[in-house]
């Protein structure tokens, strides 16, 4: 049977050779699967939002629907969550959203998923704690501190739930990259395994090897468990696309409206 991992390995499709660069030293220089899926992605929304803009009419089609439900989808939660000021912070989560949901799609048709990668996940979370940090700062100034010092705790509690609220905060990007990482992996490891089982014991039976005959009801079962989890691997991709946009709208909220209850 397939090793299951093996679907997660970046591979170098056009290979540039080693160069020496500055801060990084001895670098080799290759196209790999992982950018070619994000690559492919990136096209994707592209072209899908050109199509939805360009083709935009009064009683809209499909793909308009398409579009325009998932823009105002986005448009409520930063909306509800962030209040008047979430349209100015609309496009980073509506790119977020895009991406990650576009990648996790793309998962399903092609070898290689790239939001299964911890370094494409972490880079989503660190861009989000930036701009919560910049936004923070910018916003507040050093009144971005209080966010650690919850003014509704008792005097004695303060600095132990403010402890607390730093530990979370700092938390935040590493909870964000590996639950869209985990998330992801786990899910097309399952898929893997139940595939080959059904790939493994068909095959069996009709060579005579392993468990013959009696091995196809396993193998059937294990069919089941492909479209199963292949229907559940779609809505997981969109939840976590989802989950992604509306926690990087709740930790924007949290500078955006320090100190105002929102």
């Amino acid at each position: 049977m397939a090793d299951p991992l093996h679907q997660f390995k970046i591979q170098p499709l056009v290979d540039f050779g080693a160069v020496n660069l500055p801060v990084f030293g001895h670098t080799q220089l290759a196209i790999t699967n992982s950018h070619v899926a994000m690559t492919v992605a990136f096209v994707a929304i592209v072209l899908f939002l050109q199509l939805v803009t360009s083709s935009a009419k009064v009683v809209p089609g499909r793909l308009q629907t398409a579009g325009e439900s998932l823009f105002d989808m986005i448009d409520g939660v930063t909306d509800s969550i962030i209040g008047h000021d979430g349209r100015k912070y609309f496009p980073f989560v509506f790119s977020l959203f895009l991406l990650v949901l576009v990648m996790n799609l793309l998962g399903m048709f092609l070898s290689f998923t790239a939001t299964s990668q911890l370094a494409v996940t972490v880079t989503f979370a660190a861009l989000t704690i930036l701009l919560v940090i910049g936004v923070g700062f910018l916003k507040n100034g050093l009144g971005f501190f209080k966010l650690f010092w919850p003014a509704s705790a008792p005097l004695v509690l303060r600095p132990v739930v403010g402890a607390i609220e730093f530990l979370s905060f700092l938390l935040r990007p590493v909870t964000l990259a590996l639950r869209l990482f985990g998330n992801m992996l786990g899910g097309h490891v399952a898929l893997k395994i139940f595939a080959g089982f059904v790939v493994a014991l068909g095959a069996g039976a009709f060579v005579g090897e392993g468990l013959g005959l009696w091995g196809l009801p396993i193998a059937a079962l294990s069919m089941t468990m492909v479209v199963a989890l292949t229907a559940l691997e779609f809505l997981v991709a969109f939840l976590q696309a989802f989950v992604f946009a509306v926690l990087a709208s709740i930790y924007l909220n949290d500078v955006v409206n320090l100190g105002e209850g929102h």
